[in-house]
């Protein structure tokens, strides 16, 4: 086997999302999570329901195999029943969002993309979080705006549940008695020290901070070769 690269153990960073996940609708955004969701669905969560994006459901090679209505997305969406991998372009301690501007509300000094679905995905099915470049000023000790909504403002929604963040520098949840960010491995190549002088704020580490894990052989020849032959996953990341 040849050597892995970052980008490659993000995809399987991001494809652990969804194991043993069962027939739920997995909804990546992103190059990186796409091609973990098709892994995934090739490997360890066969039942795992993939979408066209708009109203059909496809297998990993594009071949339809089912219909998904509007009526019906919703049902998927407002039930637990769609695990949902978004971006951020802040994150906090406790998992919240902000995909909408930076700076006061009032004033922004940029506006983004909205809050678009983002409250509905977090208080409705799990979600999860795909961010290609770990810096400061995404993993912020407190967003701008609460688009996605963490562990501090859920109050209890059925089903919220934030499983995980991926970086390119490892992988994060919340596993902590307060719900706080924790780091739950690293990518290797990577310190704890780059870790946090990349967070704003502090984060949760255990004593033993695993390594994320490699792809196996067969795992790394179905990213190579079936799923993005053509290396489309290195223009999130490129190490």
């Amino acid at each position: 086997m040849t050597e892995v690269t970052r980008a490659e153990y993000c995809v399987i960073a991001c494809a652990e999302a969804w194991r043993d996940a069962g027939e739920v609708l997995a909804s990546p955004m992103g190059l990186i999570p796409s091609v973990g969701a098709r892994l995934a669905r090739l490997t360890f969560s066969p039942d795992l329901l993939l979408t066209d994006g708009e109203a059909l459901l496809v297998t990993p090679d594009g071949t339809v195999e089912g219909w998904l209505p509007y009526r019906r997305h919703l049902a998927l969406v407002t039930g637990g029943r769609r695990h949902v991998m978004m971006g951020a372009s802040q994150i906090d301690r406790y998992g919240n969002q902000n995909i909408s501007c930076i700076g006061d509300w009032e004033r922004p000094k940029r506006q983004l993309l909205g809050v678009r679905g983002a409250p509905v995905n977090t208080l409705n099915n799990p979600t999860s979080y795909w961010i290609p470049r770990h810096s400061r000023r995404v993993f912020v000790e407190k967003v701008d705006m609460v688009c996605g909504v963490g562990y501090d403002h859920a109050a209890g929604a059925r089903y919220h549940r934030i499983p995980r963040v991926v970086s390119d520098l490892g992988v994060f949840d919340f596993a902590t008695p307060d719900r706080s960010m924790r780091l739950a491995s690293l990518h290797p190549g990577v310190t704890l020290e780059q870790v946090r002088e990349a967070t704003s704020f502090e984060l949760a580490v255990p004593d033993d901070v695993p390594r994320t894990r490699p792809p196996t052989a067969e795992e790394l020849r179905l990213i190579r070769e079936v799923i993005d032959p053509e290396n489309t996953r290195a223009r999130e990341v490129g190490a």
